[in-house]
């Protein structure tokens, strides 16, 4: 992460989007000497702010108007098509509106449209690191926009995350964004599965842990945000798979990689197959609310029952 000297202009930051993970970047940014102002429809998230550090405004309109940066963090398409077309007229020329959101490469791209429409700059600009990484400054971000956009932006990007990669023009930081998420969700469940046939075998959790992290098998699903409680780094599995990253949001984002892989034709089966097992356990199995790593708490469940059956 960059050093931010007082020699480096501060800028004046609308942000709108201040939940879990739009609340914690904003602080980040106030802390750097930005001056913030906010808005959320939610009056819990506005009521969790610091009001010393982060100015509330009175709709997203009025946090927008006459900033340098507008950054946005909703949670669909169809918030970030709402609020673009609210903020875009009232955001002067010049200025630029950076979506940090996970939507569809066509939203993301018709915003840009806008942007460009009213001479303002636009980037997509989705995160990956989860609420612990907004917390901490690690995220990397994605990113979609001109080479000049992106040179703006990234004097922020230091500030909220670890990296931001330029992926090339408006859509590509979405595009990004779901391929990633789409492996991330298939291999969790190749994760939470291996762990599963561990157990059936007599394997200690521990040494198939030990083996995977430093062998072939090896993915972050594994290494970084073990699904098994009390193996590994410290991840969700350890405090009942309260969410860094919800299984519903995990269902989005694979909903969203496989509407992208319908639109071109690409054949995702793996994709496809992860999409339907998250799809079960949000709306059947009670997972929306769990950790997307949750999944290994339900073939565990699935193994007991088995247990008592025989």
């Amino acid at each position: 992460m960059a050093e931010h000297g007082d020699q480096e202009r501060k800028m004046k930051i609308g942000f709108i989007g201040l939940g879990n993970m739009g609340a914690p970047m904003a602080q980040r940014l106030a802390e750097a000497g930005h001056k913030i102002i906010g808005y959320d429809l939610m009056e819990s998230a506005i009521a969790a702010l610091p009001k010393d550090m982060i100015t509330i405004a009175s709709d997203a309109p009025d946090a927008a108007g006459g900033q340098d940066i507008v950054i946005t963090m909703l949670p669909n398409g169809e918030s970030l098509a709402s609020v673009a077309a609210a903020v875009i007229p009232v955001m002067r020329e010049g200025s630029c509106l950076i979506d940090c959101s996970t939507v569809d490469v066509n939203t993301a791209r018709t915003v840009a449209t806008r942007c460009k429409e009213a001479n303002i700059l636009g980037l997509d600009a989705p995160v990956s690191g989860g609420v612990s990484g907004a917390i901490s400054g690690t995220l990397t971000f994605m990113v979609g926009g001109s080479a000049a956009s992106f040179a703006i932006g990234n004097q922020l990007f230091e500030i909220m995350g670890q990296r931001a990669i330029h992926c090339g023009e408006a859509g590509a930081g979405q595009a990004a964004k779901i391929c990633n998420n789409m492996i991330l969700g298939v291999s969790m469940i190749a994760t939470c599965e291996a762990f599963a046939l561990a157990d059936d075998l007599a394997l200690d959790r521990q040494k198939l842990f030990d083996v995977v992290s430093t062998s072939s098998g090896n993915s972050w699903s594994m290494s970084t945000y073990c699904p098994a409680p009390g193996v590994g780094p410290k991840s969700p599995s350890d405090n009942n798979y309260a969410p860094g990253f919800s299984a519903a949001l995990m269902l989005k984002d694979l909903n969203l990689s496989q509407q992208a892989a319908d639109l071109n034709g690409t054949p995702t089966r793996a994709g496809k197959l992860a999409l339907d097992i998250y799809k079960d356990f949000v709306e059947s199995k009670d997972g929306a609310k769990l950790d997307f790593s949750a999944i290994l708490n339900e073939l565990t469940t699935v193994q007991k029952m088995r247990t008592n059956q025989n």
